[in-house]
C-alpha cells in the first residue's frame, strides 16, 4: 500500500503472538516499521487490543487524526484459537469472537462514520479463512468466528454500497507469515501445485487490487485466493 502511494496506519496486538507457541516477532513491531521504512509523515503505528469493544473506533480515530481522512479499511488481524468440541471453553469462544469478528464489525461501523463520501470510492478489504472449504475441528473457536466474518461480507457490502463504498473479503489460505514450523512447511507443501506455501507478497497484491479503482465493480465477495491449495 505504500508503495502505491497510500499512507498507512498499521496496526498491532504484539501481546497475543507472545502467548502462541511461536511467539512473538523478535524484532518486536518497530521491527516491522523500521523494515517499512520508519514512521513518517505516510506511516503511523498504534497498538490495541480488539478484545476491548472501544478499541476498533480508537484505532479508526487515530488514523484520521494522523492523516485527516481515512479511505480504506483493511481488516486483516485475527486471534488464533484452537479448541476441539471436548476441549473448548466459553470464554474460549467468546474471545474469539470478540477479536475476529465483533471488531472486524465495529472496525466498518467506525470507518463508516468517518469516512468522507466527497473523497475516492471507499474500500474495506476484510479477512476470512478456509473454514467454508473444509472442516477445522480442532480449531473451532477460531473457525466459527471466521465463518462470521464470511457471511457477513455481503450484508456489510449492501449497507455500504450507495455510498459508493466496497466491502469484501479474502481467504488466503495457508500462508507463511513465519508461524509455521518446518514440518508444517514440508507436511503442506505438496498441496500446492506451485510446490510452496503462500507469501504475503502473494496476498498483499490482492488486496491492493480490491483497494484500487480497478475493483469498483466488485462487492460482497469472498475471495479464495490459495493458490489451487488441495485439502
Amino acid at each position: 500500500m505504500l508503495a502505491e502511494g497510500a499512507s498507512v496506519v498499521v496496526h498491532s496486538w504484539s501481546r497475543h503472538d507472545a502467548e502462541q507457541s511461536w511467539g512473538a516477532d523478535t524484532a518486536g513491531v518497530q521491527g516491522v516499521i523500521a523494515a517499512l521504512g520508519g514512521e513518517s509523515d505516510r506511516l503511523r503505528s498504534v497498538e490495541a487490543d480488539f478484545a476491548d469493544p472501544e478499541a476498533p473506533r480508537r484505532v479508526v480515530e487515530f488514523a484520521v487524526e494522523q492523516f485527516g481522512a481515512l479511505d480504506i479499511l483493511i481488516a486483516n488481524h485475527a486471534r488464533s484459537a484452537l479448541g476441539t468440541l471436548r476441549s473448548l471453553t466459553a470464554a474460549d469462544l467468546d474471545l474469539a469472537w470478540a477479536v475476529n469478528a465483533r471488531a472486524v464489525v465495529l472496525l466498518v461501523q467506525a470507518y463508516a462514520d468517518r469516512h468522507d463520501d466527497s473523497r475516492r470510492d471507499g474500500r474495506v478489504v476484510l479477512f476470512t479463512s478456509g473454514q467454508h472449504l473444509a472442516p477445522m475441528a480442532d480449531e473451532l473457536p477460531y473457525a466459527i468466528s471466521k465463518g462470521a466474518v464470511h457471511q457477513m461480507t455481503q450484508s456489510l457490502a449492501d449497507a455500504l454500497a450507495d455510498r459508493a463504498i466496497t466491502v469484501n473479503a479474502i481467504n488466503p489460505g495457508p500462508v507463511d507469515t513465519g508461524w509455521p514450523s518446518e514440518t508444517d512447511r514440508e507436511r503442506l507443501r505438496t498441496a500446492f501445485p506451485r510446490g510452496r506455501w503462500g507469501t504475503p507478497a502473494d496476498i498483499a497484491a490482492i488486496v491492493t487490487w480490491l483497494a484500487g479503482a480497478d475493483s469498483a465493480w466488485i462487492t460482497g465477495q469472498v475471495i479464495n485466493a490459495e493458490g489451487g491449495f488441495r485439502r
